[in-house]
């Protein structure tokens, strides 16, 4: 027998079709509770105390005795051995008021058929939107709000500005962090031709300025900074695309320290971009591309992915103090690396790829932090093309 809480969960069950049809202003009641459960007469005997106090039970909350909630259809049938009782045959909801009271949905219903008629009348196409995103219109407490940046973004689909400068009555945290999944969702909705669909963060996917990566230069030579006083410079991202340099040679580290202590080398600038996979920044930078890159990284799994992946950008590249020669200098400085299940990187050269399946077998890794200064001055110098700025 069906009780009284089960009837509950049935009608929550509901919930998203009672507001589907509050949408579609149609009318979801009446609507019968089904699997009630049935008075079976082979068990009656065995079970007749369990049925009498689960009838009451279901009897106490009838709608006719609390003048709301479900609305029960009684029947008087006869019973072997016992003889007749009333039972109950049908459990129906007979209206809306009654939905609520039962599930405790009244509050969250009105503010849900408050908050759709402001947003329909706001931005009609939203109501589309709506049927898809019922628990966003809910759980957000702050419609009008939301409108706003709504309306602002159908106006400037690209407003190329910091979050906080949108001239938007919002507080500065409202679109973001507070807020991120509910305005993905809004603008891919109404701006779709205006997104970066390839872009998940949320600043490039909406045309917003963002903190860009930095990328820092050395000039390890001197003459080629553009201020002779400077040496060291850091500039955003898109800035750097429209730098342009006249070195000859570019260095990549895959870590920090061994970038800020390379020696001053002639025609030749530094790069970090933040080390380790943050080398892809450079990827679309047009004017790197006729220079000589060299790439300097730790000898492990990652280091020769990285490398694998800088070459991928700049075929020029060759890599520094990545061999069996260094390798086999520092042996005693060897730790333990990551595994990596990449066999084959498709940009190395073969004795690279010969030295990457060592390490990888071996779970080998050499940082090249723990390089000596003068190894590693010796070694850019090995290079022809590599000479000692004064």
């Amino acid at each position: 027998m069906i009780t009284p809480e089960e009837i509950k969960q049935q009608c929550l069950k509901w919930w998203k079709e009672v507001l589907h049809a509050t949408l579609d202003g149609v009318s979801f009641f009446p609507r019968d509770i089904p699997r009630i459960g049935k008075v079976q007469t082979k068990n009656i005997l065995s079970n007749l105390g369990h049925y009498k106090i689960a009838i009451d039970i279901l009897s106490e909350y009838d709608k006719s005795k609390k003048g709301y909630g479900y609305a029960v259809k009684w029947e008087e049938r006869s019973f072997d051995k016992i003889g007749k009782n009333t039972v109950p045959v049908a459990i129906t909801i007979e209206s809306l008021e009654d939905y609520l009271k039962i599930t405790g949905k009244s509050k969250d219903y009105q503010y849900f058929k408050d908050s759709t008629q402001l947003i329909i009348s706001t931005i009609p196409k939203l109501k589309d939107w709506l049927y898809a995103n019922l628990h966003h219109v809910i759980e957000h407490r702050s419609w009008s709000d939301a409108l706003k940046v709504c309306t602002y973004f159908l106006e400037n689909p690209k407003p190329n500005l910091y979050i906080r400068q949108l001239p938007i009555n919002v507080h500065t945290k409202y679109i973001k962090p507070e807020n991120e999944a509910l305005f993905r969702s809004l603008l891919d909705f109404l701006v779709p031709e205006h997104i970066n669909t390839e872009e998940k963060q949320f600043e490039k996917r909406y045309h917003l300025k963002y903190a860009e990566p930095l990328i820092r230069i050395r000039f390890l030579d001197r003459s080629l900074s553009p201020m002779s006083a400077t040496s060291d410079i850091s500039i955003p991202l898109s800035e750097f695309k429209l730098y342009s340099c006249a070195c000859k040679n570019i260095l990549v580290t895959e870590n920090q320290m061994n970038f800020l202590t390379l020696p001053q080398v002639k025609d030749t600038i530094a790069l970090w971009s933040g080390g380790g996979f943050n080398v892809s920044y450079l990827k679309h930078v047009t004017w790197l591309g006729d220079k000589q890159f060299y790439y300097w990284g730790d000898i492990d799994a990652h280091g020769f992915q990285i490398l694998n992946q800088f070459r991928s950008y700049f075929k020029n590249t060759k890599a520094l103090m990545m061999d069996q020669i260094t390798l086999d200098a520092y042996s005693d400085q060897v730790g333990k690396g990551a595994k990596n299940k990449a066999e084959s990187l498709s940009e190395l050269l073969p004795e690279e790829q010969l030295l990457y399946d060592l390490i990888r077998k071996g779970d080998i890794r050499l940082e090249q932090e723990k390089i000596d200064q003068g190894y590693v001055e010796n070694a850019i110098f090995q290079n022809p093309s590599l000479m000692y700025a004064s």
